[in-house]
């Protein structure tokens, strides 16, 4: 929680409603690098690669040194966007766009892989998302202090709110509902990983310095929207003024500087960290040359706000911004994108 009161807005798995109970208890990966460990059910052992790690949909950086992390007047300091550092990363290729259900349908059906919300039985949902008479009938399914969050019995990728619902429509969207385990699968069968989170941040600033967004330090440059996220008064009501109420597929608006779709707002993305929000402010040479992050931790890093995110809540849409989850926990505005070393 912020010093104003204001958390950010992803639940995590332990947040879980007394209702949702967990069909099946999965270990926490403590693999680095974007490889999760084996599972229980087989749903993580025996994935093996699709190919080589295909650059098909991605584009390559040469990498380099750059200024990370943000000391602003909108930084949230606890969660360490500061301070400001040097960086150096090595070359490598990173997606254009998240990974869309197509892409993560794929994947499934190659390996038979069930996600974690599949096999816990239930998902996060936001409450705009759902029928106002189901969310009468759903009170007691609220996260105690995110009430605009309910645990959806049913609710997974295919079905992003429950029973009824399905993505048809939206196979070009972000896929949605994958814990940091299951991104991490994924990227073990394409034959890549999760990126560092000094790799998301360097890539999502597009060679801009120290800009607040990933286009600029402009919003909404010339009146136009650059990206998905929450207009008008959270959480009761959404304008859509950017012409998205929830997920927007994920090639929409205009890519940043280095081709990259989406890296503010949208979904939140998982990265390969765990998250401390001290371990970078020492001067140490593995906080600064191409860092990894803690070599422990119980939450991951997630990177780029969500069609949630709003400035008078959560704005960390802002390119310097972070948060974190557990690497079980799944939401209906949470997905990722992979890399691979170049």
């Amino acid at each position: 929680m912020s010093e104003s009161g204001k958390t950010c807005c992803t639940p995590s798995s332990k947040d879980k409603p007394a209702h949702a109970s967990t069909k099946v208890s999965l270990p926490q990966s403590g693999c680095r690098e974007g490889v999760a460990a084996p599972g229980q059910g087989g749903t993580r052992e025996n994935i093996t690669h699709a190919n080589a790690g295909s650059t098909e949909g991605m584009v390559e950086l040469s990498g380099g040194k750059f200024l990370m992390g943000n000391v602003d007047e909108d930084a949230w300091a606890e969660d360490g966007e500061g301070p400001v550092r040097e960086v150096d990363v090595n070359p490598f290729w990173i997606d254009r766009t998240t990974v869309t259900n197509t892409q993560f349908a794929q994947f499934v059906e190659a390996t038979g892989y069930q996600t974690e919300s599949e096999q816990f039985g239930w998902s996060y949902v936001f409450l705009g998302q759902l029928p106002d008479s189901r969310q009468r009938k759903l009170k007691a399914q609220t996260v105690k202090g995110l009430q605009w969050w309910y645990a959806i019995d049913g609710a997974y990728w295919r079905k992003p709110e429950g029973s009824g619902s399905n993505i048809k429509k939206r196979m070009d969207h972000p896929v949605v509902h994958v814990s940091w385990n299951d991104a991490s699968a994924y990227c073990q069968w394409a034959g890549k990983r999760l990126a560092t989170e000094a790799e998301w941040e360097y890539a999502a600033r597009g060679g801009l310095v120290q800009q607040k967004y990933a286009w600029g330090n402009e919003l909404t440059p010339g009146g136009k929207h650059r990206c998905n996220i929450w207009q008008g008064t959270f959480p009761s009501k959404n304008t859509a003024e950017d012409g998205y109420a929830w997920t927007a597929p994920a090639k929409s608006f205009r890519a940043n500087d280095y081709g990259l779709y989406n890296v503010a707002g949208n979904v939140w993305e998982w990265v390969g960290d765990w998250f401390d929000p001290v371990w970078h402010a020492p001067e140490r040479e593995d906080t600064r040359n191409n860092p990894r992050g803690p070599l422990t931790g119980q939450s991951k890093v997630m990177r780029g706000g969500s069609f949630l995110c709003h400035n008078s809540y959560c704005n960390r849409y802002r390119v310097g911004a972070r948060t974190a989850n557990t690497p079980d926990s799944a939401t209906t505005n949470c997905g990722f994108r992979t890399v691979r070393d170049a």
